[in-house]
C-alpha cells in the first residue's frame, strides 16, 4: 500500500511540473536555511560539554557593590579558588586561568624561526585534570607541574617546530615579562570539543612573570582578574555550596572588604552554560547571547512555516484538479483514513525531496553561511547521528505540517457530487488561503523592519558623535621590552612625516576593554567611601591625538607628575564643579600598600571611550612619566592619499625595526569591532529574510497562477467588452495587495515591540520612526506587487478567443 501511495506521489509530482517545483524548491531553500541554523545553534551550546564530568564543573563568578556601582564579573581575586579547595571536602579540584594583563603578543622563537603569537595565558598545573583536551604529543598528567614548562595548541607547534617533536625542546618566548625559555611538555588540539577558554599557549602558574603574582597575591576583595574553575564531587550540590560561601568569604575577607566598602558576593557558574551567558565582565573569550540565538531559532522556525503554508496554499487551491481521482477512490471503496495516509505520504516525499536537494546547497553554501555567522560549522558534523535524528525529524515535521490541512482537506470531498462535476472550491479553504498569505506577509514585514531598525541602529553608532575623534588614526602596538625602547625613536622619525600630526603613546587605546580601575575619594573621606574609576596610563600627547575636548584646566605637560585628566561623571560623582576641580587631590589605597594621591589638572568633556550600550562611568587618564608601560603609539593623521601615507610610515618602521612586520590598525575600525554581535545579526537577518522573501514569493507566484487560470473566462470576457491590459492586472492584482495590507496592519505592532525589546540593550539608541515601519510595509507591497503583476499581464495580454472557445 506504501509503495502505491509513494507511486502516485511521484506521478502527481511529474504530471504537474510547475506546482512541483515551486513546492520543492521552496522545501529545499527553507530547510537549507533551517537546518544550516540549527546546527549553528546546536554547535553554540556545545561549548565545554565535551570535559568529562561537565556537568559537575563550574566558574566561581563575583558579584560586588562599590561606591554604588554594580559588578558582575566572571572572574574572582586569586586565593578564593585555591581556599574553597581547601575548605570544602566536596570540591575534588581547583584551577585559575591568568590573562597576561596588558599584554596581547609574544614573541616566540626556535632556532631561527621566531614570530608574534597572542592569547597566552597562565594557568595552574591542575588545569589538565579539571579540563579535557586531546594531546597530539605528550600526555596531559604532569605536563604542567615543572616551573616554565608550555603546552601548545597544534597550529602553534607546527608553526614553530614544523614536523619536528616538540616534546621536551626549549622555545624563548619574550613579551612584557621578560625573555624566558620554556620547556614543551604537551600539544593540544581541540577536536574533543569547543572551550570558552580562548588560548594558544598554557603556561604553569609557577613560571615568573603575573603567575607569580597570583601564588603569591593575599588579595580578598579586589584584583578580580583571575578566571577561577573547581570540580565538584558527582554527588555534590553546587547549590548547598553556594550558601556556605558568604561565610567563607567574610572569614577570610572581611577586613578588607570593610577597608574598601565593598559588598561582595561569589556565585557557581556551570561550565556548560559559560559561552550562552552573557553580561558578565572580564570574559575570558567572547560569548553569544542566549536571545540572540532565540531570534535565530525564531527565524528557522518562520522560515521552514513559510515554506509549509506554500504547500498547503498551492494544494488546496488545485484541489479541483484531484476532486474527481479522490471521487473515483471512494467509490471503488477507499476510506477517508487511505485518503489522508495518500495525501501525507505525497507530502512526505516532498519534504525528503526538499532535504535531499537541501544537503549538497547546503554543502556549498556552508562557506559563504560561516563567513556572515562569524561560525566555523564544519562538515564533520555529518558524522554525528544527532544530525540524522535532525533531519529525519525535519521531514517528519515539515511533512505533517505542510500535508495535515491538504490531506483533512481534500479526503473530505464528497463523492458522487465531484463525479457529477459539481465540485466547487469551500468558501473555508478560500479564507484559510488568505490567512496563510497574511500570515506569511507579517513574517516577511517583521523581518524587512528588523533589516531596517538594525541598519539604523548600526548607522547611529558608527556616526555618532562619541566624544572623541576615531577617524584617521592608525594604531601600532608593541609587545617587548625592546621595541618598547625603541618606541620614542620611531615616534620622532614619524612626526617628521607630513600628513602626520600627533603621535602618542598609552597603555591601552579607546574603543577597548579598560581593565585598569581603583577608588578615589577626597580629603577627608576613605577607601569605604570612594567613586570607582576606569583609568588608562598615557602621555602628555594623548587628548590631543584623541582629539578629546578639555572643558576646564589644562592638558598634560612633560613635567606632570602625578596629574591626572577626569571626566565629567566623575567630576560630578565627586561633588566637585569643573571650575573648581584643578589642583583637587584625589586619594586612594590599595590594600597594604601606602596611601597615595593624584592631583587634577583638567577636566574633560565626557566621551564614550566603551561601548555605546553603557552610560558613561567615571574615567580619568593618568599621566606616566616613565613611559615603560606605554606599549600602544596613536598616530593622529590627516591624508588624502593613504597608500603613499603607509608606504612612508613603513619605510620609518623598518628603520627602526628591521626583522619586525609592519602592522598597523585603524581606531575606528577596532572601536566598530565592538558591535560585532551586531553587525552579525544584521547579515543573518539580512540573507535569511531575503530567502524568506523568494519563499513568499513563489507561493504568491504559484496561487496567482491558479487565480489568473481560475479567471480565464472572465478574463477572456471582460477584454472582448473592452477592458484594457492595466485594468485587468489591476482587478487580478487587487485581492492580493489587500492581504498584504492587512499583513502591514498586523506586523506593525508585533514589529514595534520586537524591535524595542532589542534597542533596549543600548544607552544609545536610535528613535522608532514611523517611516521605518511604513518602510518596510511598501517594501513588501512592491514584491508582492511584482510577483503577482507578473501572473496578471500574462492572463490580461492573452488571445481572449482561446479562453471563449469552448463556450
Amino acid at each position: 500500500m506504501l509503495r502505491s501511495y509513494i507511486k502516485t506521489a511521484f506521478r502527481f509530482l511529474l504530471k504537474n511540473k510547475t506546482y512541483s517545483f515551486i513546492n520543492i524548491f521552496g522545501l529545499a531553500a527553507g530547510t537549507l536555511c533551517c537546518l544550516y541554523i540549527l546546527l549553528y545553534v546546536q554547535h553554540q551550546y556545545s561549548y565545554d560539554k565535551h570535559h568529562k564530568n561537565a556537568k559537575d564543573i563550574y566558574r566561581i563568578t563575583t558579584a560586588m557593590v562599590l561606591t554604588g556601582d554594580k559588578h558582575t564579573m566572571a572572574t574572582a581575586s586569586p586565593p578564593i579558588a585555591p581556599a574553597i579547595k581547601h575548605d570544602f571536602a566536596e570540591v575534588v579540584e581547583f584551577t585559575r586561568v591568568i590573562p597576561t594583563l596588558g599584554i596581547s603578543k609574544f614573541l616566540l622563537a626556535y632556532k631561527e624561526k621566531s614570530f608574534y603569537e597572542q592569547d597566552v595565558v597562565y594557568v595552574d598545573s591542575t588545569f589538565f585534570d579539571v579540563f579535557a583536551y586531546h594531546f597530539t604529543n605528550g600526555v596531559a598528567s604532569n605536563a604542567l607541574t615543572l616551573p616554565y614548562s608550555i603546552v601548545l595548541q597544534k597550529p602553534v607547534s607546527d608553526k614553530l617546530f614544523g614536523h619536528e617533536d616538540p616534546i621536551g625542546k626549549l622555545m624563548s618566548i619574550d613579551g612584557g615579562y621578560g625573555k624566558h625559555d620554556f620547556k614543551v611538555t604537551g600539544v593540544v588540539d581541540e577536536s574533543l570539543g569547543k572551550t570558552h577558554i580562548h588560548a594558544n599557549m598554557f603556561i604553569t602558574m609557577n613560571s615568573g612573570g603575573v603567575g607569580d603574582y597570583v601564588i603569591r597575591n593575599t588579595m580578598w576583595a579586589g584584583n578580580n582578574f583571575a578566571s577561577s574553575y573547581i570540580k565538584l564531587r558527582p554527588d555534590a550540590s553546587a547549590a548547598a555550596l553556594e550558601q556556605k560561601l558568604p561565610a567563607f568569604l567574610q572569614k577570610y575577607g572581611a577586613q578588607q572588604l570593610k577597608a574598601i566598602g565593598m559588598q561582595k558576593q561569589l556565585h557557581l557558574q556551570p561550565v556548560t552554560d559559560i559561552h550562552t551567558t552573557t553580561g558578565y565582565e572580564i570574559e575570558s573569550s567572547k560569548t553569544v547571547s542566549p536571545s540572540f540565538l532565540f531570534i535565530l531559532l525564531m527565524i528557522a522556525v518562520l522560515i521552514q512555516v513559510i515554506a509549509c503554508i506554500n504547500f498547503m496554499n498551492l494544494s488546496t487551491a488545485r484541489a479541483s484538479k484531484r476532486a474527481k481521482e479522490v471521487g473515483v477512490r471512494k467509490v471503488i471503496g477507499a476510506e477517508r483514513k487511505d485518503l489522508i495516509r495518500q495525501f501525507l505520504s505525497e507530502s512526505m516525499v516532498l519534504s525528503l525531496t526538499g532535504v535531499i536537494i537541501a544537503l549538497p546547497l547546503l554543502l556549498l553554501a556552508l562557506p559563504y553561511l560561516n563567513q556572515i555567522t562569524n561560525a566555523d560549522i564544519h562538515l564533520s558534523f555529518f558524522s554525528d547521528y544527532r544530525l540524522w535524528v535532525l533531519l529525519a525529524a525535519l521531514v517528519l515535521v515539515t511533512g505533517l505540517v505542510a500535508g495535515s490541512y491538504p490531506a483533512f482537506y481534500l479526503s473530505a470531498f464528497q463523492a458522487m457530487k465531484v463525479i457529477k462535476g459539481n465540485f466547487t472550491s469551500h468558501v473555508s479553504a478560500a479564507g484559510i488561503r488568505r490567512s496563510l498569505v497574511v500570515f506569511q506577509f507579517v513574517l516577511s514585514i517583521v523581518l524587512i523592519t528588523g533589516i531596517i531598525v538594525i541598519y539604523s541602529q548600526l548607522n547611529y553608532i558608527k556616526n555618532k558623535d562619541v566624544g572623541f575623534d576615531k577617524n584617521q588614526k592608525l594604531i601600532f602596538s608593541f609587545y617587548t621590552e625592546e621595541t618598547i625602547n625603541k618606541m620614542p625613536a620611531l615616534k620622532n622619525d614619524l612626526l617628521q612625516l607630513s600628513g602626520v600630526n600627533a603621535v602618542s603613546q598609552s597603555d591601552n587605546y579607546l574603543g577597548q576593554f579598560v581593565g585598569r580601575d581603583h577608588g578615589v575619594y577626597l580629603a577627608g573621606g576613605n577607601m569605604a567611601t570612594a567613586t570607582d574609576v576606569q583609568n588608562m596610563l598615557t602621555d602628555e600627547f594623548f587628548a590631543n591625538a584623541n582629539g578629546i575636548k578639555i572643558i576646564n584646566g589644562r592638558d598634560f605637560r612633560q613635567t606632570d607628575s602625578g596629574k591626572v585628566l577626569i571626566n565629567e561623571t566623575l567630576c560630578k560623582r565627586l561633588g566637585l564643579k569643573p571650575e573648581k576641580a584643578l589642583g583637587t587631590r584625589l586619594y586612594t589605597q590599595y590594600g597594604s600598600d601606602p596611601l597615595s594621591f593624584v592631583e587634577v589638572a583638567g577636566v574633560m568633556k565626557d566621551f564614550n571611550y566603551n561601548s555605546l550600550r553603557d552610560d558613561v562611568r567615571p574615567f580619568m587618564l593618568e599621566f606616566d612619566n616613565d613611559k615603560s608601560h606605554l606599549n600602544n603609539m596613536i598616530v593622529s593623521a590627516n591624508s588624502n592619499n593613504y597608500k603613499d601615507l603607509l608606504g612612508k610610515m613603513e619605510a620609518v618602521w623598518h628603520k627602526n625595526f628591521t626583522a619586525l612586520p609592519f602592522e598597523y590598525k585603524f581606531l575606528d575600525a577596532e572601536v566598530q569591532k565592538q558591535y560585532e554581535t551586531e553587525t552579525t545579526l544584521s547579515q543573518i537577518i539580512n540573507s535569511f529574510t531575503l530567502m524568506a522573501i523568494l519563499i513568499s514569493c513563489l507561493g504568491l507566484f504559484g496561487l496567482a497562477a491558479f487565480s489568473a487560470e481560475q479567471r480565464n473566462k472572465e478574463i477572456g470576457i471582460r477584454k472582448v467588452l473592452g477592458a484594457s491590459v492595466p485594468n485587468l492586472a489591476a482587478l487580478l492584482s487587487k485581492d492580493f495587495l489587500k492581504l498584504v495590507g492587512i499583513a502591514f496592519l498586523i506586523a506593525t505592532p508585533i514589529s514595534v515591540w520586537a524591535m524595542g525589546k532589542w534597542l533596549e540593550a543600548f544607552a544609545y539608541k536610535v528613535n522608532l520612526s514611523w517611516w521605518m515601519f511604513a518602510l518596510a510595509g511598501l517594501l513588501a507591497m512592491l514584491i508582492a506587487l511584482f510577483t503577482v503583476s507578473f501572473q496578471a499581464i500574462k492572463a490580461a495580454v492573452a488571445n481572449p478567443v482561446r479562453s471563449l472557445k469552448a463556450e
